[in-house]
């Protein structure tokens, strides 16, 4: 009997099964359209579904999947296209909220694979773990920000559900100027609180729906979907939660910072979006 469920047994039993063998960590198995094709017992237990729901599509009423933003996913379809196009793999969390309850979170990782002459999309699926997070650099450890590699996920995600649903993907990004004088006067810790705030203070004033990201040393950025306009409003909030005083060690310091912004339909590049935002920053 094999220790997994198939929809093609002919095809896939013998390779899945050697393949899953004593792990229990979840697995999938999707064709280009994101139809899955075999799956375990782990993988359905972390989606909380029926391996016949994994198999066939079908969800229970009330059964939502949106990533750890709250913002709704793409569907497999859209995911699995995406890696077979780039050939590289994507990371992403999940959270697991059948009738707005959350049930699961989980980290999963999407695998280009080749099978019996034919592009397939392996998926590996494990509890979240903060260890996990940090250990594959998916959050800064400073600030507890996802890091630059779930940055772009969450970017190209975002992009993607504009170009599909007609809406606009905002990215805002926040350079803390001067942040190497300010080491070298008053020490790296106190640079690091400095930064720490800041990170604080626009997660916590921005909407949970917003993705804010460590993008490099002395950089944030903000993610927003929106249904209209451009990303002034957006920009003008960054810039105000971070830019408030504040009191480090014994001195009252401001931040000194640059914003630049752009707004997509969702039809450029994650590459060019962010190009752009570093390019109006330095103009």
């Amino acid at each position: 009997m094999s220790v997994v469920d198939v929809a093609v047994p002919s095809q896939f039993t013998g390779f899945w099964d050697e393949l899953i063998a004593g792990l229990a960590v979840g697995f999938l198995l999707t064709d280009e359209r994101g139809q899955v094709l075999a799956t375990n017992d782990a993988a359905a237990e972390l989606m909380r579904l029926d391996r016949s729901d994994l198999l066939t599509g079908s969800r229970p009423d009330g059964w939502v999947m949106r990533d750890d933003a709250g913002s709704a996913l793409p569907d497999w379809a859209e995911l699995a296209g995406q890696v077979l196009r780039t050939g590289t793999r994507l990371s992403t969390p999940l959270v697991i909220a059948p009738n707005g309850q959350v049930s699961s979170r989980i980290w999963v990782d999407y695998q280009p694979v080749r099978t019996h002459g034919r592009d397939r999309v392996l998926m590996l699926l494990q509890p979240v773990d903060s260890a996990i997070a940090h250990s594959r650099g998916l959050l800064d450890p400073l600030t507890g920000l996802p890091g630059r590699a779930l940055l772009l996920d969450r970017l190209e995600q975002a992009l993607v559900r504009s170009r599909n649903r007609g809406t606009l993907t905002t990215l805002v990004l926040v350079d803390v100027r001067h942040l190497s004088e300010f080491n070298r006067d008053h020490g790296f810790d106190q640079g690091d609180e400095l930064l720490g705030m800041i990170a604080a203070r626009i997660r916590q004033g921005m909407s949970d729906e917003h993705t804010v990201a460590r993008y490099g040393g002395d950089e944030f950025t903000v993610v927003a979907e929106h249904a209209n306009g451009t990303g002034v409003r957006i920009a003008e909030q960054v810039r105000d939660f971070a830019g408030r005083p504040m009191r480090i060690g014994r001195r009252r310091v401001r931040p000194n910072l640059r914003v630049s912004w752009v707004t997509s339909d969702g039809h450029a590049p994650v590459h060019s979006v962010v190009s752009r935002a570093e390019r109006q920053l330095t103009h």
